[in-house]
Order: C-alpha cells, then sequence, then structure tokens
C-alpha cells in the first residue's frame, strides 16, 4: 500500500509558542506577512486571546496550516491543475501552473492558503531557508507542502522537528503501526471540521 503522509498534533501539549510557525518560515523560505502555520487561540475574540471573564480565564492553542485533505476542496476547484494530491497523499501546488485566480483560497474551509499579492519582502534581504524550496513569484498561491523538500528525503517537516514540547507527531496514515496511527487510534485523534467531509491528514489529540 502506498505512503499517506500525515500529522498528529497533541493541543494538551502545545504551549502556543509558535517555534512551528516561525521554523516553517525560515525553512520555506516565506516572506514577511505570510504564515504557512499559524497557532490560533481558542475561544477568544481576537489572536492569543484567553476565554471567559477574569478571573476565570483559560487559554488554548490550536495550531493551523494546511490538512492535506484527502478529499481536497482545492483539488477539486482549481482550474488548472496547479493545486493536486501528489503519490505520497500531500497537497502541492505547481507554482508555474498557478493563474493566481483564488479558488483554492475561497474553498479551503481552514484558511489554510496566502496569496503573493505583492513583491516579497523578506529580512533580512535575501532569501533563506532550504535551496530546493521553489521561489514564489506574485500573483501565485502558497501554503503548507508539508516540508516537500524534507519528507521527499525521509526527514520530518521542520515544524515537527523544531517543536520543544514534542506537541506534533508525523508519519504514515496508511502503517497501522506508525507512531501518527498508533495515537490516533489509542488517544481518538480528532479531524477539524470533519463534517465538511473534506478527510484531512492532520489529527489532533484532546
Amino acid at each position: 500500500m502506498a505512503k499517506k503522509l500525515g500529522m498528529v498534533i497533541d493541543s494538551k501539549r502545545c504551549t502556543g509558542c509558535t517555534t512551528c510557525a516561525n521554523a516553517c518560515k525560515m525553512q520555506n523560505n516565506v516572506p514577511m506577512g505570510m504564515l504557512w502555520n499559524r497557532v490560533l487561540t481558542e475561544g477568544g475574540e481576537e489572536y492569543d486571546t484567553s476565554a471567559g471573564v477574569y478571573p476565570n480565564l483559560q487559554k488554548s492553542f490550536l495550531p493551523i496550516a494546511c490538512q492535506h485533505c484527502e478529499n481536497a476542496a482545492c483539488v477539486k476547484v482549481c482550474p488548472v491543475g496547479a493545486t493536486y494530491k501528489d503519490e505520497l497523499g500531500r497537497v502541492v501546488i505547481n507554482y508555474d501552473r498557478c493563474i493566481g485566480c483564488r479558488f483554492c483560497m475561497a474553498a479551503c474551509p481552514y484558511n489554510a492558503r496566502v496569496f503573493n499579492w505583492e513583491e516579497p519582502v523578506r529580512d533580512p534581504g535575501f532569501n533563506y531557508g532550504d535551496k530546493d524550496v521553489p521561489i514564489r513569484k506574485v500573483g501565485v498561491m502558497e501554503k503548507c507542502s508539508m516540508c516537500k523538500e524534507r519528507t521527499d528525503t525521509g526527514l520530518e517537516p521542520m515544524c515537527v522537528k523544531c517543536c520543544p514540547t514534542r506537541a506534533r507527531k508525523f508519519g504514515d496514515l496508511n502503517d497501522p503501526e506508525s507512531e501518527v496511527s498508533r495515537l490516533i487510534r489509542e488517544r481518538n485523534g480528532q479531524q477539524l471540521l470533519s463534517e465538511k467531509g473534506t478527510k484531512p491528514q492532520v489529527y489532533y489529540l484532546g
């Protein structure tokens, strides 16, 4: 059986440090003002806020990026086939084919895609990260690629490697003996917005 790469995120271990978001940004040469990987707070009305009324406050975190859905809405609506599922189950983008119509952005229920509206700005003023990551031009979509350049060679995505609390695990969802499959079984892994029928390949442990 072919591999189906996926991820498990342990919400109880996540401290909201955003190391994953910054590691992703550096690995993938993501420009200023854009993120492929975000950490949201649950319950609060704004970013990085607590839920409840003082002194009865609590804060929990929701790391979110592309869910690499098995039944991906973005793949279905792309008119030129620029977004597609590859042989390892990842949802990836052919930047040369992307025409910037943003249909995929509208179709994604996870708000996981960002658009290159203008010439990318990087601080420092040069490209950084993995030399094999494609440089994206103005007018194309971007998103998490599950660190394709790393995972193609058997390495973990950078967000998994750098997480200081080991809240993220990565592996083959088609292998029942893999750590991700075991965690999903044993801890009742949940998919975001499962009612949408997109069948995400990212699972969350409560």
